[in-house]
């Protein structure tokens, strides 16, 4: 039996994965951070609490990191544990970097050190891209980063290929896009907004406040993509790729899907900071752009190209942005039902 060591087991992509990896045969040891937020109640809603062993970690110690590892001995090690939101980098751009660039750096150094026939997976991200030099994005379009996590994630990413180029260790990185679930972070915008629709629709909020609705984002499941992060672990030659469904949809687009399987029927009025959707139902105002939500230096348009990890990997989306948006409409509409 694979022994395979997730770190941010608690977050949205490593309860998937973790629920992945469990129906492959793998015994799984989440590692996560004492306080880490919401603690298992993802691993609980896909109903595999019990099935996980969870051990405490602090990515910002390298001893802990190191100990853990060399106490393990694992055969795989997926990073996910990260400080996520891009909004909030600009804040603690600092332990961004720390939790994002450097902590990457602990774990090679660890697996280097205890385990180098361990298999290493880093969750890259399509932010690292930033100001796009080339549409759609691939493996080999320049980097641009516009946010601190997309800066500490690039640290990360090349950290990664250079341990893979200098030591011969099977280290790999998922460029991964934008991908949601009912799992998702109430702090990300697709689920802001369900979750927002969800308790206009039952008289639990009044407005949903939102910054850019012209973002253009590529958004797949995420369930599909931990898939994605596994294959590229059982390889025979370590590379790094891109997960992307290859379509792309502004968050006005978003909230127009949402809404729609929320019962509201939007209407559009005003420009820029002015603009507005009204309910033509009831004529009330379910969305209103809030400039205190605009990033810093923001991201227009991402679109990635799956092609390499179709042709290598055999992977591929399987959710429309239809049905993911759905899928998360309806979760929320029964947790505030439910509250």
């Amino acid at each position: 039996m694979k022994t395979a060591l997730v770190t941010g087991i608690y977050g949205q992509d490593g309860a998937y994965l973790a629920e992945h990896l469990l129906k492959q045969g793998y015994r799984v040891v989440g590692a996560a951070r004492r306080s880490a937020a919401n603690g298992d109640s993802r691993l609980v809603e896909l109903g595999i609490e019990n099935e996980v062993e969870i051990k405490s970690i602090e990515l910002t110690e390298t001893s802990n990191v190191a100990q853990l590892i060399k106490q393990l001995q694992p055969d795989e090690i997926y990073n996910l544990g990260a400080q996520s939101f891009v909004a909030e980098s600009f804040s603690c751009p600092e332990y961004t970097a720390n939790v994002d660039a450097l902590a990457v750096l602990r774990i090679l150094e660890a697996i280097r050190a205890f385990c180098p026939g361990t298999r290493f997976y880093q969750a890259s991200t399509s932010e690292m891209f930033g100001k796009v030099q080339t549409v759609p994005q691939t493996e080999t379009t320049p980097f641009y980063p516009r946010s601190p996590y997309g800066v500490a994630k690039l640290f990360g990413h090349w950290s990664t290929v250079n341990y893979r180029e200098s030591y011969g260790m099977f280290a790999t990185s998922g460029i991964l896009f934008n991908h949601e679930s009912p799992l998702r972070g109430a702090e990300f915008v697709t689920r802001k907004i369900t979750k927002t629709l969800a308790q206009i629709k039952h008289g639990k909020a009044t407005v949903l406040q939102l910054g850019n609705l012209d973002a253009k984002r590529d958004w797949g499941f995420a369930g599909d993509y931990v898939v994605g992060m596994w294959l590229m672990m059982q390889a025979s030659v370590a590379d790094d790729f891109v997960l992307a469904t290859g379509k792309t949809h502004t968050v006005r687009q978003f909230v127009l899907a949402a809404a729609t399987v929320c019962g509201f029927d939007l209407e559009w009025t005003g420009k820029g900071t002015e603009e507005k959707a009204l309910d033509r139902k009831t004529g009330k105002t379910i969305v209103a752009v809030n400039p205190e939500y605009y990033r810093p230096a923001e991201v227009d348009l991402l679109i990635g190209d799956p092609g390499k990890a179709k042709a290598k990997l055999g992977w591929q989306s399987t959710v429309t942005f239809e049905q993911l948006s759905e899928m998360m409409m309806i979760a929320d509409l029964r947790r505030t039902a439910n509250k």
